[in-house]
């Protein structure tokens, strides 16, 4: 007898491979209940990682007369990445063949080309506090699934990533990273630390904004 988790997988594996399809011959198929199939595929729809379509009209018709069409099951986006991808592995391929070609500054200038697009979106503006600029830049981030957050800490700002969606690529080409930390720095006007990178090991990437600037005029001579 398969566990919930196991008939959960076998009934997305059944959408892949099939989609559209109806809750009934996903049943036939698995020798499962269409009531207990109905059951996990409503909870798969909820989650987003299904969608429902009405059977086309002549399908209908021929198994269900005039009565409600039968509706199918087909996988979304969120649900495909159930089943993972090789996004990393090709990336990598690509910019292999890009330093192969072009050298250190071609991928130094796809990085830069990459991150502000990322940032296309956020135009800081002169007056608007250091810690407002940084959630905007946050949210630009989040927005291409690096969950970053803002805190403070150190005497000044700090914005963190809590995951990478990049983290391999960005390990074996640090040109990523380097641009995203210039970009940033642009943004905001003002200098800033990367102090950690996912891609280096760390649980977390963090930027650090400092909001007071030690000038070398204001330190005693030796």
């Amino acid at each position: 007898m398969m566990s919930e988790g196991d008939t959960r997988r076998s009934i997305l594996t059944q959408i892949l491979r099939n989609g559209p399809v109806s809750a009934t011959d996903i049943s036939d198929t698995l020798g499962l209940s269409a009531a207990g199939v109905r059951r996990h595929l409503d909870n798969i729809v909820a989650e987003g990682l299904a969608e429902t379509v009405e059977a086309p009209r002549s399908t209908a018709a021929g198994s269900r007369g005039r009565g409600r069409p039968a509706r199918l099951f087909r996988l979304t986006d969120a649900g495909r990445g159930q089943f993972g991808h090789d996004y990393d592995s090709l990336a990598l391929l690509a910019l292999r063949a890009l330093r192969e070609t072009g050298g250190d500054a071609a991928v130094a200038r796809f990085a830069d080309q990459r991150m502000e697009e990322l940032f296309s979106g956020v135009d800081p503006e002169a007056d608007e506090p250091v810690d407002e600029q940084a959630r905007n830049i946050a949210g630009a981030l989040t927005a291409r699934g690096y969950a970053a957050t803002v805190d403070h800490a150190g005497g000044g700002v700090q914005i963190c990533r809590h995951h990478c969606p990049v983290q391999d690529v960005a390990h074996e080409f640090p040109e990523l990273c380097a641009a995203e930390h210039r970009v940033v720095a642009e943004l905001l006007g003002r200098h800033t630390q990367p102090l950690a990178t996912i891609a280096d090991g760390n649980g977390i990437c963090t930027t650090h904004i400092p909001l007071t600037t030690i000038h070398p005029s204001s330190q005693k001579e030796s």
